[in-house]
């Protein structure tokens, strides 16, 4: 995207009651973030949940310049935007429909990292809760992992904590703009993630508080970033639980620590296990197992270790049986410009690899 739409797209979600949802209907009608600056109130009204109360309200002149000092707050604090029609926003943000118009972030992460596990928890953890969380961080190291958690108290800075301890990037999620970070205690913790392959990211502009209806956006961000959302101690009611049912609405995995059935801050895990809503976890294996990582990841090795052995015919012929999906031998030979003979025995050896295998009617097609 260019500056310009950038800071249209700003403008737009500084526009009283417009959220994602309806802001990308805007664009949508219009046919692009700069139309919607340039079509008339009458017109704007006619758009499927707008109305003549966002209409009227629709001030394109004040909510420019109001954009315009956040792009140069964005350009003085080396921050990075990212809007959903950008290919490095994140994109498992991308499958639910209350994704940000545009996010702020600060850092070096890989938001698109393959694997992504989110932590959360109690602001009052125990002994117990603490040492699990450690323990289960530091196991998910040999897989490979972007952490995801919210910098809060508790569970929260212990697993960004740990992480930056594994060398394994942790971005935090915040529920306000850039311009601060909350709470205050936690500003050393945000710098050093920002600083090793980690970072620190929000849908909110500068300027805007760590009010409490925030933490709630917040919290489905966290969801919607990651492919599993790991709950370690909590009430029955709070923002971990928050986290766990858009986890669970989004269809992710979530995972809950068990504990102590008179624990208060384990009745919130119990209670999603009963339910069927959380996997029971007691180490990062679990994950792995649940997620397959482990098959998934013995696969790929073999495969790395078959395709170094391919020889230059063979990898030829792989790459005519991907782009086919379906390939008749017959068809093959001819794109080969070999000898049905020299065919079959290539076809042989990489079915012995277990490369390929055969369909009915003579045809052949990747495993």
């Amino acid at each position: 995207m260019t500056t310009q739409e950038y800071l249209y797209l700003i403008a737009l979600t500084k526009t009283p009651k417009v959220g994602p949802v309806i802001g990308k209907n805007l664009i949508s009608y219009c046919g692009g973030i700069e139309a919607v600056f340039k079509e008339s109130k009458k017109n704007l009204i006619k758009i499927p949940g707008i109305g003549p109360i966002i209409a009227e309200n629709f001030d394109p002149v004040s909510l420019q310049l109001e954009a315009e000092k956040e792009m140069d707050f964005v350009a003085k604090n080396d921050i990075t935007l990212l809007s959903y029609l950008d290919k490095s926003y994140p994109k498992r943000m991308l499958q639910i429909e209350s994704c940000p118009l545009i996010l702020y972030f600060k850092g070096s992460a890989v938001l698109n990292h393959h694997r992504t596990v989110a932590i959360v928890g109690t602001r009052k953890p125990s002994d117990y809760g603490k040492a699990m969380c450690e323990k289960i961080v530091e196991g998910l190291k040999p897989f490979d992992v972007l952490l995801i958690s919210g910098l809060a108290y508790g569970i929260d800075v212990t697993a960004h904590k740990k992480s930056l301890e594994a060398d394994i990037p942790t971005v935090g999620v915040l529920g306000h703009g850039l311009d601060r970070f909350y709470p205050s205690d936690h500003t050393a913790l945000a710098k050093k993630m920002i600083q090793h392959h980690g970072g620190v990211i929000t849908e909110f502009p500068s300027g805007t508080l760590p009010d409490r209806e925030n933490f709630p956006m917040r919290n489905r961000i966290i969801a919607a970033m990651s492919d599993v959302v790991v709950v370690i101690e909590s009430k029955r009611k709070g923002g971990s639980i928050i986290s766990a049912e858009f986890a669970n609405d989004f269809n992710r995995d979530v995972f809950a620590l068990p504990g102590p059935v008179n624990d208060e801050r384990s009745e919130g895990c119990n209670k999603l296990i009963k339910q069927n809503k959380a996997h029971l976890i007691e180490s990062a294996s679990d994950i792995a197992y649940v997620m397959r990582w482990e098959e998934l990841d013995a696969k790929k090795v073999v495969q790395q270790q078959l395709f170094i052995e391919l020889e230059e015919d063979e990898s030829r012929m792989m790459t005519i049986i991907r782009d086919a999906r379906e390939i008749t031998i017959d068809v093959l030979t001819y794109k080969m410009a070999m000898t049905p003979s020299s065919v079959s025995s290539l076809l042989l050896n990489l079915e012995f690899k277990g490369l390929v295998r055969s369909l009915p009617g003579k045809k052949y097609t990747l495993n």
